[in-house]
């Protein structure tokens, strides 16, 4: 079966002016509210949840660019109680300087917001919040600040300089031993426990923002993007819709533009990359662009650690794949229960990423995956499905009644008739909007269960069998799709699966049945679960 290529209509055109519109809310500092537009537009909410993610983490990028002045503060300079002597690094938001203060005689590091005194309201405070988060929590894992001021209408604040390499630079040169990650990332994730007890999600926990002093123990920085998980707080200060962390390390929620879903499993999603970076040498994903590894977080499995090491134990991939899990609940609760883990791997005990209760493999089993939510897309489409093939089940089971036994005239209705259907199917959805990855994937498994119903027919002629002899196997070709679409979708499809199995074999017990009984469970296969989320998109509407 070919399938019609995308056509641009005209809902595709007012998805693309809303989020042109938004966008440029967004670059001239205004606040994006996708729930309000998504409340405006609500035939285009769910494109525009999908899609903002990936939008705004080019947005993102650019603003990085903008923020950068062309001008540098030259070097060495003395400003108020600092002597700056060379720039350390910078980001989207600040500037370090390895500096001297001078009244103490130290060593110090100074961050500076990077647009000085053409900063904004908005920058000012979250260059302020992260100095307050910094300086509130006090732990060996975290770089301490030791002063917070404004010198001249620059603000900045000082911290102990770590005079060292980064996480990063460590790994350039080769991945760590087993046990060198596993200790680092213990040491980073008590860091970040003693944040999480303070009601601090950092947000952006990737290898540059973990350092290593003379003494070899990992030290935490840079705070920029950290929430308050308090309600009311006002930490989380970055603009309405922002997409925030950095693409390769951000949790799928951070990456689908999910603020409310964003949590302590977020920061666990973090950790199990950068442990992933230790033991590999790459993050778990590596695109040619930002909107390509948010499109890859969102939607994508990483490569198996073991893929990339063969030798790694069986034991700690499974630690890693249970920190990077799409759904939130299925990675380790809290930063604790991975410390647990990974001592426990250390000490050569039993891993609980590794067992489970048999409710809980259960549960599991038959659990929506990350991808369910474009089957919003298919709801309706689906309830349409479910009537023509109940037409066509109901009409062939007339025919057969009747004695009609030219085969043509059931290929018209199989092949020519379905396939003309599952044409005005594809464009029906083409018109919806975008269509994902995923939903070709489906596509395609149903593109080949119509082959295979397809060739049933010469199968009877080459064979020399009586005209529908073969069709208890339409339930056992259909239940193979559900199955599929299980794995993919959701773990509910396996008893569409079952339901159609007991259907083919009640097909052949009773032929002369055999199409009514299809037409009526596979029917209801397809019209269930699109009524479910169809009312699930309207609700999300």
């Amino acid at each position: 079966m070919t399938l019609p290529e995308p056509d641009v209509s005209i809902h595709d055109q007012r998805l693309a002016n809303v989020l042109a519109e938004m966008t440029d809310r967004i670059c001239s500092g205004e606040p994006a509210d996708l729930e309000s537009a998504c409340r405006e537009y609500p035939e285009l909410a769910a494109d525009l949840r999908h899609l903002w993610g990936a939008v705004l983490v080019t947005d993102t990028a650019g603003a990085v660019r903008d923020e950068v002045p062309g001008k540098r503060i030259p070097v060495p300079t003395v400003i108020g109680d600092y002597e700056l002597l060379e720039e350390v690094g910078r980001g989207g938001m600040g500037v370090v300087f390895r500096a001297r203060q001078r009244s103490l005689d130290r060593e110090v590091a100074v961050k500076m917001i990077l647009r000085g005194r053409l900063a904004s309201d908005a920058d000012m405070q979250r260059f302020l919040a992260e100095a307050a988060a910094t300086a509130s929590l006090q732990h060996v894992g975290i770089v301490p600040v030791y002063e917070v001021g404004n010198i001249d209408g620059r603000p900045f604040f000082s911290m102990k300089f770590i005079e060292g390499e980064t996480l990063a630079q460590k790994v350039a040169a080769g991945p760590m031993n087993a046990r060198e990650a596993c200790e680092l990332v213990i040491a980073v994730a008590e860091a970040v426990g003693v944040a999480h007890a303070a009601g601090i999600l950092h947000r952006d926990i990737k290898p540059s923002n973990i350092l290593f002093g003379r003494d070899g123990h990992p030290m935490l920085t840079d705070f920029g993007l950290a929430k308050h998980m308090s309600a009311g707080a006002k930490m989380d200060l970055t603009r309405s819709g922002m997409l925030v962390g950095t693409p390769a390390y951000m949790s799928p929620e951070q990456a689908g533009g999910r603020r409310q879903d964003v949590g302590v499993a977020s920061d666990v999603y973090s950790l199990g990359c950068v442990l992933y970076y230790a033991l590999t040498g790459r993050a778990p994903f590596v695109g040619e662009s930002p909107v390509e590894l948010v499109m890859m977080v969102i939607e994508q499995d990483p490569t198996p650690p073991r893929t990339l090491r063969p030798g790694l134990d069986r034991d700690l991939e499974m630690i890693v794949t249970r920190c990077l899990q799409k759904p939130a609940d299925l990675r380790y609760p809290n930063t604790a229960a991975l410390i647990s883990d990974l001592r426990a791997y250390l000490s050569d005990e039993r891993v609980s990423a590794r067992s489970g209760h048999f409710n809980q493999v259960v549960a599991r089993m038959f659990r929506e995956t990350h991808h369910a939510a474009v089957l919003e897309n298919w709801g309706l489409l689906w309830m349409w499905h479910s009537l023509v093939l109940l037409i066509a089940s109901l009409l062939t089971w007339q025919m057969a009644l009747f004695g009609v036994e030219r085969r043509e005239i059931y290929i018209a209705v199989w092949v020519v008739g379905l396939g003309a259907w599952a044409a005005v199917f594809w464009k029906l959805r083409q018109r919806m909007g975008p269509v994902t990855f995923i939903e070709r994937q489906v596509a395609h498994v149903w593109g080949a269960s119509m082959v295979g119903i397809a060739m049933l027919f010469p199968l009877e002629w080459w064979l020399e069998l009586e005209v529908l002899s073969l069709a208890p196997l339409l339930g056992v070709i259909t239940s193979m799709v559900f199955i599929i679409k299980a794995g993919m979708l959701s773990g509910a499809f396996y008893f569409q699966a079952i339901a159609l199995l007991i259907a083919a074999v009640a097909m052949a017990i009773l032929p002369r049945q055999a199409h009514l009984i299809f037409g009526l469970v596979a029917g209801g296969c397809f019209f269930f679960p699109g009524l479910k989320y169809k009312r699930q998109r309207g609700v999300n509407s």
